[in-house]
């Protein structure tokens, strides 16, 4: 997910490698270039957080006090009414079904007997049970939806809310599949052994989906470089986005159709989110921290940034915390 994953920990590993943890700062100076940005109280470390339709709440992967591994949760973008969605195994992505009833996310709460339990962090080693579920609003009402012990994480609904897509990794080798809102009809979309694909999200055409890939030859380096693609449901109309020798990563769609946001890698290590228009290439940052940002998501009426970031974090710590940026000067709102 979301949660986006390269999941939380994986993310946490990164954020060592920067070495980052300082506020907004160059040589004393504060630099002012952020929209306005503020932290979501009350959650000490979470990660890959993602609105709900009517944007009042958000689901993500949270580690709150007493929990010995990731959960998902939701809770008010204050911070209050916070929901703790499944306790059993180890959660990675989540979301909310486009009609705003319901939940679904990834779980290894099926599989707690498995010999070697696998670590979300590593793509050669992703937890081979991590299936994916439905939930009502409470966590209720619990229907599970993979059975077949591969990896299957990743995932989203289309707009419409018919279709779930979500990453599935057999032998090694993550590809981007389909299937209908109760799980039937599973189907693969990409097909290209050279490529390890995932993070995917609708475009609000209801057709157009937006994915990060990196190449398997390039997988275990450090920095490894990623880039953005866009595909039909179909498999059909590959294009890709952005180049493939730095590290474009997380991308996330806005409202209009036209833009979304992503991670780039800048040197020698900062992860910063930034804007894309989708037609014209150009390109907008948004983020100048020399912590760890990433995993941004729009709003539904494109007026603020969800995020996660270091930036508050103690010098050592891995931990994330959730934030929100104002962006609604930006004009990214939908039809």
């Amino acid at each position: 997910m979301k949660k986006n994953i390269l999941s939380v920990l994986f993310v946490s590993v990164l954020i060592v490698l920067t070495g980052c943890n300082s506020d907004n700062k160059n040589n004393g100076q504060v630099q002012q270039k952020e929209f306005r940005v503020w932290k979501i109280p009350n959650v000490p470390e979470a990660a890959e957080a993602y609105f709900s339709p009517d944007g009042k709440r958000l689901i993500c992967d949270a580690k709150m006090e007493g929990d010995e591994s990731f959960f998902v949760y939701t809770l008010n973008i204050d911070g209050t009414d916070i929901k703790k969605i499944n306790d059993k195994g180890e959660d990675a992505c989540s979301y909310y079904h486009p009609n705003g009833k319901s939940l679904i996310w990834t779980s290894t709460r099926d599989h707690l007997d498995m010999k070697e339990k696998g670590d979300y962090s590593k793509p050669e080693n992703y937890p081979q049970g991590a299936e994916l579920y439905i939930s009502d609003l409470e966590g209720n009402n619990v229907k599970r939806l993979t059975y077949n012990e591969y990896y299957d994480a990743e995932v989203s609904y289309s707009p419409d809310g018919k279709k779930i897509l979500f990453g599935r990794q057999i032998e090694g080798k993550m590809d981007l599949w389909l299937m209908d809102a109760d799980g039937t009809n599973q189907r693969q979309i990409t097909h290209t052994p050279e490529w390890q694909e995932g993070g995917a999200f609708y475009l609000p055409d209801n057709k157009t989906i937006i994915y990060r890939a990196w190449k398997i030859s390039d997988q275990g380096k450090r920095g490894v470089p990623m880039a953005i693609f866009t595909i039909n449901e179909d498999g059909t109309n590959l294009k890709q986005i952005t180049d493939a020798e730095t590290t474009n990563w997380s991308p996330f769609p806005a409202p209009d159709g036209k833009h979304f946001v992503f991670v780039k890698v800048l040197p020698p290590h900062n992860f910063e989110i930034f804007l894309m228009n989708l037609e014209t290439k150009k390109q907008r940052r948004l983020t100048f921290n020399e912590a760890f940002d990433g995993f941004p998501v729009i709003s539904p009426d494109g007026k603020t940034l969800s995020f996660s970031s270091s930036r508050r974090a103690k010098p050592g710590e891995r931990k994330l915390s959730l934030f929100l940026m104002d962006i609604s000067s930006l004009n990214l709102e939908g039809k």
